[in-house]
C-alpha cells in the first residue's frame, strides 16, 4: 500500500494538524500509467483513534494496512487530540474537531485523492473515544456514511456527573462545554437519545458495536446500550469477544471485521452473526 502523511493548517482546528492516509497500490504486473490515470474511485474508511492517541495509532499498533490492501480501500486516520471529536469553542482560539472532519477533511480527501464521495462508499469506525466520535458522526450525518463500526464504546443515558466514575473529570468538561446537562441532552453529542430519533425518522446507517467481555471500562455500558436499542427496535448489531479488555489486540481484530462487514453486507447482514 501507499502511505501518505499530510500536515496542514486547519481552518476548524486553528492549528497545523496531521493525517495519515492509506491508498491502494497497483499490482506489480499493471502498467503504472494505466493505474494512476484510470480515474477509479475507491471506497473510504474514516478511522478514528482513542484517548491519548493520534493519527499514527492505527498504523503503529494494528495491521490496518494489510486489511486495507486486501479490500482495496482508502483509510483516512486524522488526529483529534482528546477532544471527543466535538466542538470546543472556548479552548484557545477554538478547536472544532466535529466540523473539521465533515467540512474540511472530507472535502480534502474527496477532492485530492481517488476517493469516492458516494455515501454508499464511505464508512466510519473508531475505538473508545473514536467510537464515541464514530457514533456522533453516523447519527448526525447518516447521509454521509453507509455504515459505522463502534469499538469499545457505548453511550449512557444523559445524567449529571458520577463522582465515582473513572470518567468524572472528562464528564465535567463535556457538560460544561455543552452548557450543562440541559445543553447536552438532545444535542448532537447525546447519542443515547439521538439513535431513537433517527430510528423514528428511518435514517439509520448500518451500525455495529463490538466490546470485549473483560473490558471493565465499557462492557456494562455496551450491554446497557444494547438493551436500550432493543427496547426501541433499533436494528443495530452488538457482539462481544470473550476475554478481551480495552486493548489493541481486540481493536486489530475489530478493524479487520469492520472492513469485512463494510465490503460484504450480504455476507454480514445486520442482526445475524
Amino acid at each position: 500500500m501507499t502511505l501518505v502523511h499530510l500536515n496542514f493548517e486547519s481552518k476548524y482546528l486553528n492549528n497545523n494538524t496531521d493525517v495519515n492516509i492509506i491508498l491502494p497500490d497497483r499490482d506489480r504486473e499493471q502498467d503504472p500509467k494505466m493505474f494512476y490515470l484510470s480515474g477509479r474511485k475507491y471506497r473510504v474508511l474514516w478511522l478514528l483513534h482513542g484517548t491519548y492517541g493520534d493519527y499514527t495509532d492505527w498504523i503503529r499498533k494494528s495491521n490496518v494496512e494489510l486489511y486495507a490492501a486486501e479490500h482495496q480501500m482508502i483509510v483516512v486516520m486524522p488526529s483529534g487530540l482528546n477532544a471527543d471529536y466535538a466542538d470546543w469553542p472556548k479552548f484557545a482560539m477554538g478547536y472544532d474537531s466535529y466540523h473539521y472532519l465533515l467540512k474540511e477533511l472530507m472535502p480534502l480527501v474527496h477532492g485530492w485523492f481517488p476517493a469516492s464521495d458516494d455515501p454508499k462508499d464511505n464508512f466510519i469506525a473508531g475505538l473508545s473515544m473514536g467510537g464515541m466520535g464514530t457514533l456522533v458522526y453516523a447519527l448526525n450525518h447518516p447521509e454521509k456514511f453507509a455504515a459505522a463500526y463502534i469499538m469499545s464504546y457505548a453511550p449512557s443515558k444523559p445524567a449529571e456527573v458520577d463522582e465515582e466514575s473513572p470518567f468524572a473529570a472528562r464528564r465535567k468538561n463535556q457538560l460544561e462545554n455543552a452548557g450543562g446537562l440541559e445543553g447536552w441532552t438532545g444535542s448532537y453529542q447525546d447519542t443515547w437519545n439521538l439513535i431513537v430519533k433517527r430510528k423514528k425518522e428511518g435514517k439509520l446507517p448500518r451500525l455495529y458495536f463490538a466490546c470485549g467481555t473483560a473490558d471493565s471500562l465499557m462492557y456494562d455500558a455496551h450491554k446497557a446500550f444494547e438493551k436500550h436499542c432493543r427496547e426501541y427496535g433499533i436494528d443495530a448489531q452488538f457482539f462481544e469477544t470473550e476475554g478481551y479488555d480495552h486493548e489493541w489486540r481486540f481493536w486489530d481484530e475489530c478493524v479487520e471485521d469492520a472492513m469485512n462487514r463494510f465490503s460484504d453486507p450480504d455476507v454480514y447482514p445486520i442482526g445475524k452473526e
